[in-house]
């Protein structure tokens, strides 16, 4: 085995799986929310978009489910 070798020729190519990893959404957010995100974001020194979808995750794996009063009369 050599101890060091030449990439330098080695030609590039897409990972065929990455398109299979994630789908792209829009979505709307509040402000406040996307500030909020944003700032753990870079207290912990990562995309805030990595982040939400690691708290959406989290809510996946615990099978939370959302709770929602909606108020009476209108």
């Amino acid at each position: 085995m050599k101890a060091e070798y030449d990439l330098s020729r080695l030609k590039s190519r897409k990972n065929p799986y990455a398109s299979k990893l994630k789908k792209s959404v829009t979505m709307r957010l509040s402000q406040d929310v996307v500030e909020y995100f944003k700032g753990m974001a870079d207290e912990a020194g990562v995309p805030y978009q990595s982040l939400i979808n690691l708290y959406l995750r989290d809510c996946l794996a615990k099978s939370r489910k959302v709770q929602i009063n909606w108020p009476q009369g209108a």
